[in-house]
């Protein structure tokens, strides 16, 4: 069935046993900035929190079900229910361009959250040098707020590993530096458990890409890349100095301190869809800050 095709109400538990209904339903809803991707015909907690939002922001409730009045809204694609992107008057505004052009998802649904990391730039939106071994990248969280435009927090960060660790690799490959894209790849769990270091963290629990710096030049070119789950969890530095990764990194993507690191843990546990479903995947877009800001 298709939503075309709704002209009597569908319970909402029966929308599971039609995936051909539930992609073009979790189709529309990614279109208007409630649903991240990719559709999958499952008609999971996100789904049902992201339909549930988009009814109630055209007045109407999926209390009896998919109704041919709801099914209709969805179809209208010339009146969105959630704000356009708007500018900011930020440097942030780059930031947002970039991963419009680039085609990168953006949740626009204002209690939603949205993770970003920029390599080699500072708190203040600038781009650095981004030499090697030092906290001089981004962590963000930004939303979208009632008019359109993205409200943001930053932190120091890394998305590298540092030295340490690229001249002692996990692995035989090399170090793993993290491919810049976006990856629904992290739910919330635990970095290191069973360790004195144990805390709570975005840990993988999906594949990504990496590249892995076997000639360890610090540096992206000319690596083979790799595809699979290898421990890159989103945890904090342990407060280490911002000139010295030490063995904070791996390949992870990390925040420089605990308490910026708390504080990024408590924002993405507000989000909607993690309170809908705690073992809801987490999407993060890493980012070359040089390319972005220029």
């Amino acid at each position: 069935m298709r939503l075309e095709d709704v002209k009597n109400t569908v319970l909402i538990s029966q929308l599971g046993g039609d995936g051909e209904l539930v992609k073009q339903i979790q189709f529309l809803l990614t279109k208007y900035g409630y649903l991240d991707p990719p559709v999958d015909g499952k008609f999971g907690p996100a789904s049902n929190w992201a339909l549930t939002e988009f009814a109630y922001r055209k007045g109407m409730s999926i209390g009896l079900g998919l109704t041919p009045q709801l099914a209709e809204a969805l179809l209208d694609t010339k009146h969105e229910t959630l704000p356009a992107l708007a500018k900011s008057g930020t440097w942030f505004d780059k930031v947002i361009d970039y991963m419009v052009a680039k085609e990168y998802w953006i949740c626009r649904h204002p209690e939603a959250t949205n993770i970003v990391y920029l390599e080699g730039v500072d708190p203040d939106g600038k781009s650095n040098n981004n030499k090697p071994n030092q906290f001089n990248d981004l962590r963000v969280v930004f939303s979208v707020n009632a008019g359109g435009a993205p409200v943001f927090t930053v932190w120091e960060g890394t998305t590298e590993p540092g030295l340490f660790w690229t001249m002692n690799p996990m692995s035989s490959k090399g170090a793993a530096r993290i491919a810049f894209n976006q990856y629904k790849s992290w739910s919330v769990g635990t970095h290191h458990p069973g360790k004195a270091s144990a805390h709570e963290a975005l840990v993988q629990v999906e594949p990504i890409l990496v590249y892995r710096d076997l000639n360890k030049d610090f540096k992206r070119q000319g690596d083979q890349t790799e595809f699979g789950l290898f421990a890159i969890n989103q945890h904090w530095g342990y407060n280490a100095p911002k000139d010295d990764l030490g063995q904070t990194s791996a390949g992870c993507l990390v925040g420089r301190t605990k308490a910026g690191h708390l504080e990024f843990m408590s924002m993405i546990k507000s989000d909607p869809r993690y309170l809908a479903n705690s073992t809801y995947r987490f999407m993060t877009t890493v980012l070359p800050g040089k390319e972005v800001l220029s």
